[in-house]
C-alpha cells in the first residue's frame, strides 16, 4: 500500500496539479490539507473519476484536511479530540482496508505564528490534544499512523538555513519539544528512520527563490505506531512535483507499506 501526504495549498487553484499527480503517481491513499474548501464545494468528481473514494473536513477558505482513497474507507471522524470549540479544520481519521487494515490519521498542524502570542499558544493546545489521541491509537495496538502538515522542523538538519528559523513557531524550542513527546511514546518517523542524511525537505517557500536555491525546511512528516512500522517497505520525497506549472509551496511525502 503506498500512502502519501501533500499539502495541496488550495484544492481549487490547484485540481489540475492534484489531478495530473493522481494520474502519474498513482497513491493507493492520499492525505491532503489545506484543501481550502467547504465539504460541499470540493471537487470530487475529478477525483472520484479516477477512482477514489473521498472524504473531506472543510473549511471556507482556510485550512481543510482529506482523504482519498482506491481502498474502502471506514468509521470516518472528523476533528482532533480534546476541544469542542475548536472550529478549525485540521483533523481527519478513517480506517483503510487493504490486505491489512490501518487506520490513517491526516493532520493539518497551527502553523503558531507569530510566536509567543495567542496562535502560538493555540499550536502548543493543539500538540497536546495531538499528544492524548497518539496515546491512545497506541491503546489500540493497531496498525495506525498520523501524517500531514506537521508544521514541525524536527531537528537543524531539517532545514537548510536553521539559524533563519530559530524564532520561529516552527522550530521553537517548546514546538521541537512538544513533537519529541510524541515521538517518544514510542512513534516511528517514517521518513527519518529510513534516510538519516541532511538536505531532504518537503517545503519551499514562493518567495526570494526558495526553489532554485534550494532553501526548503522538511515539515510534512509521517508518525506510525510500532505495529505500522512493521509494515513500513519504504518513504521518500517526492520533490520533482514542486517544479512543475502551479505547484505547492509543498511536495508530497510517501511511504510503502507491506502486505
Amino acid at each position: 500500500m503506498k500512502i502519501a501526504t501533500f499539502n495541496i495549498n488550495g484544492v481549487k487553484a490547484r485540481i489540475e496539479t492534484l489531478c495530473d499527480w493522481l494520474d502519474d503517481s498513482a497513491p493507493d491513499v492520499a492525505i491532503l490539507q489545506e484543501i481550502k474548501s467547504v465539504d460541499d464545494g470540493f471537487p470530487r468528481q475529478m477525483i472520484e473519476d479516477r477512482g477514489y473514494s473521498v472524504e473531506t473536513h472543510g473549511q471556507k477558505g482556510f485550512n481543510g484536511v482529506a482523504i482519498l482513497s482506491k481502498l474502502p474507507l471506514e468509521d470516518v471522524t472528523r476533528g482532533l479530540p480534546g476541544d469542542d470549540a475548536d472550529e478549525q479544520a485540521r483533523w481527519i481519521e478513517a480506517t483503510v482496508v487493504g490486505d491489512v487494515a490501518v487506520r490513517i490519521c491526516g493532520l493539518y498542524l497551527p502553523n503558531g505564528n507569530p510566536a509567543p502570542g495567542p496562535k502560538f499558544d493555540y499550536k502548543l493546545a493543539w500538540m497536546d490534544r495531538l499528544l492524548a489521541r497518539a496515546r491512545a491509537l497506541l491503546a489500540e495496538e493497531m496498525p495506525a499512523l498520523m501524517a500531514g502538515d506537521y508544521n514541525i522542523i524536527p531537528q537543524g538538519m531539517d532545514a537548510a538555513r536553521p539559524e533563519v528559523w530559530r524564532e520561529d513557531a516552527l522550530f521553537r524550542p517548546e514546538s521541537r519539544a512538544a513533537y519529541r513527546r510524541i515521538l517518544n511514546l514510542g512513534f516511528t518517523e517514517a521518513f527519518r528512520t529510513l534516510e538519516p542524511g541532511a538536505g531532504h525537505y518537503s517545503f519551499w517557500d514562493y518567495q526570494a527563490g526558495a526553489w532554485e536555491k534550494n532553501n526548503g525546511i522538511r515539515i510534512d512528516h509521517f508518525l506510525l505506531t510500532p505495529q505500522c512500522a512493521d509494515l513500513l517497505a519504504g518513504a521518500w520525497i517526492e520533490k520533482d512535483l514542486r517544479a512543475r506549472d502551479k505547484p505547492s509551496d509543498h511536495v508530497p511525502v510517501w511511504v510503502e507499506l507491506r502486505p
